[in-house]
């Protein structure tokens, strides 16, 4: 079924695309990409175990290209004991069985490039897995060892060495200490892990580890691939004197990097500004300039700008909009920090609404017409967007009962709060039972997670046959993204509306509006809209919708512009 959801380019589809054929785009290439994050557990399985697999990537890469997207971002895949679905690293340069091997992922990296697209691998450098063979020597060689050098093993504190070395806790709950015995079977030292004990903090004040990732990059790298996205980008270095916290049970309450003694210490740029002259050395030898992009959460986006700088990341996740509430004064606070922040330093912001970690944005503002809205006025910002699988379908968060759930955050807190399943059960493709085409094989497993009955209202395969969908909006906004050169990149202007309603032109005669009240308003512009999230007829914008339109002189009503807030290229 998956052949017939992914290939070809329906009659309406050509129409479309030749009125609107691709104008040249300024470079480089990641400034206003469109990047899909594959969740690869998730996305498609394609030898009926029911865990997605790189193999299942590659099927479905057609399906991507069709909706639009730039490139893709897949989840890691390295060998693994999965305590983390793979944010447990066992081996930075191999694939995981469960996923396939370094041949198949030979295939995907030169199928998604013969498409055009470009694909980035996730990459995890603040922790490893307990069973990587660094940590498993660093227990064997006992106190005071090169191996235990690599990591943040200190003596514990009271008589008998049995309390933690400080009060920091877990970002996943309880201690951020675990208790090791030592080879002669005695209590021992302790190990610092900032999430769960199965991921032992490495010690980057080593230079053995700096040496150590600067050999993976050029691992993958050498493989062909376009980029990274960096994984808890604001950690690797902790405090020296690792001193105890003010408030160290911050983290576990926001399931956020708070700690300041743990997180966002001055030392990280250094590494930073290592990784971008490797990547530069790769562009500089074939011309295909590498990505960064960092998972940086930190409180401001003036904090978030440090990470940026020329030198350094070429992009960061910028994540305020994605914890916004669904507010109009909110999002333009966010979206005004961004651009005077963030765009200052040359790079462009990354907007995101959904990822692997968070709830699905269909619950979060509680309503599909404010999610179909907010994706709307997101791919109309200046700048790059990062989508997760599963957003163009319109999928909300799957409630899953407890004895299913996996999270080692509900495990070791016990709480539902910040568990991460809900929007990580794999993609409904087809059909209309569980497992909706997701998974195939004479004898297939069930899914890894339940899929829900509702799922079958939002398969691919119902999407593309519905032009109302989700999909639709999003492979509409897409093609219009790649199309239009107001869009992208560039710069953006607000102008004065109603009080719910926000509005702003990009370029030469784009504008965008979004109206975040329930009751429907004059539209800024008076004639039919580009593209709407919602029916809109001229002259109105219904509540809870976004519209684009392309004005010509007299189309703008009482609108007005106020001040730009971006104009930096690179």
């Amino acid at each position: 079924m998956i052949d017939a959801l992914v290939d070809g380019t329906t009659p309406e589809d050509a129409a479309t695309l030749s009125l609107l054929a691709p104008q040249p785009r300024p470079q480089p290439w990641w400034r206003d990409a469109v990047i899909y994050q594959v969740y690869i557990r998730s996305f498609l399985d394609s030898t009926g175990d029911g865990i997605g697999d790189l193999a299942g990537v590659r099927a479905g890469l057609p399906y991507l290209k069709r909706l639009g997207v730039d490139g893709i971002w897949l989840s890691p895949f390295y060998p693994s004991p999965q305590a983390d679905h793979g944010y447990d690293v066992a081996d930075y340069c191999g694939v995981d069985p469960v996923y396939g091997d370094l041949e198949e992922f030979d295939r995907l990296v030169c199928a998604t490039h013969q498409m055009g697209l470009k694909l980035l691998v996730d990459i995890v450098p603040n922790h490893c897995s307990s069973a990587h063979p660094w940590f498993r020597q660093a227990l064997a060689e006992g106190r005071g060892s090169t191996a235990r050098q690599r990591f943040h093993f200190a003596d514990g504190r009271g008589p008998h060495g049995q309390l933690p070395p400080n009060n920091w806790h877990s970002m996943f709950g309880g201690p951020a200490w675990s208790r090791i015995t030592e080879p002669d079977g005695t209590p021992g030292q302790w190990y610092l892990h900032l999430f769960s004990p199965e991921q032992p903090d490495l010690n980057w004040r080593n230079p053995e580890v700096a040496g150590f990732f600067e050999k993976v990059l050029r691992f993958w790298l050498d493989r062909g691939v376009d980029g990274f996205r960096i994984d808890v980008a604001a950690g690797l270095y902790k405090d020296a004197e690792l001193p105890d916290s003010d408030d160290p049970t911050a983290d576990a309450r926001a399931r956020d990097s708070v700690n300041p003694l743990a997180w966002n210490q001055p030392e990280v740029h250094d590494v930073w500004r290592s990784w971008r002259a490797i990547c530069n050395d790769y562009a500089a030898h074939d011309g295909r300039e590498r990505l960064l992009v960092g998972e940086v959460s930190v409180p401001t986006a003036a904090a978030q700008a440090a990470y940026v700088r020329r030198d350094e990341l070429h992009q960061a996740f910028f994540f305020h909009m994605l914890t916004a509430p669904w507010d109009g004064p909110t999002f333009k606070t966010v979206i005004d920090e961004a651009l005077n922040d963030i765009a200052q330093t040359g790079s462009t912001i990354t907007w995101v609404l959904n990822n692997h970690d968070q709830i699905r944005s269909v619950t979060r503002f509680a309503s599909p017409a404010r999610a179909r809205a907010a994706a709307l006025l997101m791919l109309a910002l200046p700048g790059a967007a990062y989508l997760y699988q599963g957003e163009e379908l319109g999928l909300a968060e799957v409630d899953l009962p407890d004895e299913v759930i996996t999270d080692p955050i509900f495990h070791r807190s016990g709480s539902r709060i910040g568990i991460r399943d809900g929007c990580r059960v794999p993609l409904p493709w087809s059909g209309h039972a569980s497992p909706f085409g997701f998974t195939s094989g004479v004898a297939t497993a069930a899914p890894w997670l339940p899929q829900p009955e509702w799922f079958a209202a939002h398969t691919t395969e119902r999407a593309l046959a519905d032009t109302s969908s989700f999909w639709h909006l999003y492979r509409e906004a897409l093609t219009l993204r790649s199309s239009l050169p107001q869009l992208g990149d560039g710069s953006l202007r607000w102008l004065t509306t109603e009080p719910q309603v926000l509005a702003f032109t990009r370029g030469d005669g784009l504008v965008c509006a979004i109206n975040f009240g329930d009751t429907s308003c004059p539209a800024p512009v008076t004639s039919q809209p580009l593209l709407a999230s919602s029916p809109c007829p001229p002259g109105a914008l219904p509540g809870n919708t976004a519209a684009w339109w392309i004005t010509t002189p007299g189309d703008l009503t009482s609108a007005q512009p106020t001040t730009r807030q971006q104009d930096v290229t690179q």
